[in-house]
């Protein structure tokens, strides 16, 4: 039972502390993991998917790794339960992004709202990678708002679902595939092939959590029913398997439209349309769509703890 108590409690502070606190703007433990994959990454470098597949398992199963051990050491000290409420506290706050996802989406919003477009443009790129420049007050809007809709699932319930299956140590495994995968999982010239690996387990890993981001959206958004359509019909003609459920669900929810024609470092892409029906996306938007997000991560926390703590009482019984 104190297992069960001391998973729910570190995942709750955690999630506090993301709340209260973002990230910080030095020394942040994902960006050390950034500097470390680079520095691998410089190694490993081939124009070839098997490199690039150990560059994932050394990267990813290091983090992993790494975590488990550190839990297994943490559990055994005299530090005992105290410490393994403070290690997993430690992760979830470390690995979640919330907080600082609304704040850039607010900034940016902010400037839209201000009449500032430039600042908008220069915002924007904290967020998602589109070309700001290709894109007009609208266009950044609708931006911001799909980043806000993909970003809870991988920078917030991903996470939290990886928690519960897996402790601390499924937590940095979700957050090191993730960054794994937006440094080289792109179909760039250099990364084509050697990030291959890279975007396919991401995939996998945030599977579970888009799913639940997709359902939570439909149970905390305005319109429920428009929610659940939206997902249904529109999200397997998204090119991600993950963003799909998500950006639907959350388009329904909203009741705008979403997808449709951008531009990534000047290639174009004409994506399908989410939520046909609703309208065009608003600067107002930007504040509902954080709103949303901020109600979808509090009830996956909540989901997280429910199953964390059913996950630990299973294995105890068997």
């Amino acid at each position: 039972m104190s297992a069960d108590r001391d998973f729910a409690y570190g995942a709750a502070a955690g999630f506090l502390g993301d709340l209260l606190l973002g990230d910080p703007r030095r020394g942040h433990p994902v960006a050390a993991f950034g500097r470390a994959a680079g520095a691998v990454e410089q190694v490993l470098w081939r124009d070839h998917r098997g490199w690039g597949a150990l560059h994932t398992a050394v990267c990813a199963g290091g983090a992993a790794g790494a975590a488990a051990l550190a839990s297994a050491l943490v559990r055994r000290s005299a530090a005992g339960r105290a410490g393994t409420v403070a290690l997993t506290a430690a992760a979830t706050w470390a690995v979640l992004g919330g907080t600082s996802l609304g704040r850039e989406a607010r900034a940016v919003g902010g400037a839209l709202e201000a009449g500032d477009i430039e600042v908008a443009r220069e915002r924007l790129p904290h967020l998602c990678g589109r070309d700001p420049q290709a894109l007009d007050a609208d266009g950044i809007a609708r931006a911001v708002v799909e980043s806000v809709a993909e970003n809870t699932s991988d920078a917030v319930v991903g996470a939290l679902v990886w928690g519960a299956l897996g402790g601390v140590p499924g937590l940095v495994a979700f957050r090191a595939v993730n960054t794994l995968d937006a440094m080289v999982g792109h179909k760039s010239a250099r990364y084509r092939r050697y990030g291959w690996a890279s975007a396919r387990l991401d995939d996998v890993f945030g599977w579970p959590g888009a799913r639940l981001t997709a359902a939570l959206a439909v149970v905390a958004g305005d319109a429920p029913a428009e929610a659940v359509r939206a997902w249904r019909s529109d999200a397997a003609h998204h090119p991600s398997p993950n963003a799909g459920p998500v950006e639907a669900a959350f388009a329904g929810a909203l009741g705008v439209r979403l997808g449709g024609t951008l531009s990534y470092a000047g290639r174009v892409e004409h994506r399908p349309v989410l939520n046909a029906d609703g309208r065009d996306v608003q600067v107002r938007d930007i504040e509902r769509a954080v709103k949303l997000s901020r109600r979808v991560s509090g009830l996956a926390l909540g989901v997280a703890v429910v199953a964390g703590v059913a996950r630990l009482r299973s294995r105890r019984a068997s």
